[in-house]
């Protein structure tokens, strides 16, 4: 009921927990100094933590797709971490971005990274020990978030507002509108 939301539980994690994904019965957190947190939510009324991963520098943002869980981390940029077992992930590979990433999302084999001043970069990860730049966009102000809706890339552009960008070519992305906020 969007209009009394009710609480069902919650996990008090190390650090700040900036980002979350969720896939299956695993709450995916990105949780600061604390990298990359992995919590079973099974039973909303008492969710456990199941493993972790403390990656380099900051975990701001969080995507999943398979066993792989992207990490923008901050100053280190993205981390891949193979998350098929909870209770042991393991670092397959990462890209250092040019700025500073805050946000992730994954389509097929390309992550998309907020990226502060620098904007959003493409990462081609279908090799995740051996991630390749595609292209990017260098947004009007400061990237700091990013969503995947076909086609275009949503990204939360500190206070620029939203930014629109056509990615169908990643090696030519193109800004098709925004808003600011």
């Amino acid at each position: 009921n969007p209009a009394n939301p009710v609480r069902r539980g919650g996990y008090d994690t190390p650090d700040y927990a900036y980002g979350v994904a969720v896939a299956g019965s695993l709450a995916y957190v990105a949780d600061g100094d604390s990298g990359l947190q992995i919590i079973d939510v099974s039973n909303p009324a008492n969710p456990v933590r199941r493993g972790g991963y403390d990656t380099p520098d900051y975990a701001y943002g969080v995507a999943v797709a398979g066993s792989l869980a992207y990490v923008a981390d901050g100053d280190s940029g993205l981390q891949i971490i193979d998350v098929s077992n909870p209770a042991n992930p393991v670092r397959r590979g990462g890209y250092d971005t040019q700025g500073t990433a805050w946000g992730v999302a994954v389509a097929g084999s390309l992550a998309y990274v907020a990226d502060g001043y620098s904007g959003m970069e493409i990462i081609d990860v279908s090799n995740p020990a051996n991630p390749v730049r595609r292209g990017g966009y260098d947004t009007q102000n400061y990237a700091i978030g990013v969503v995947l809706a076909g086609s275009l890339a949503y990204v939360a552009d500190g206070y620029s507002g939203m930014e629109i960008i056509d990615v169908s070519n990643p090696a030519n992305p193109v800004r098709r509108g925004g808003y600011d906020t």
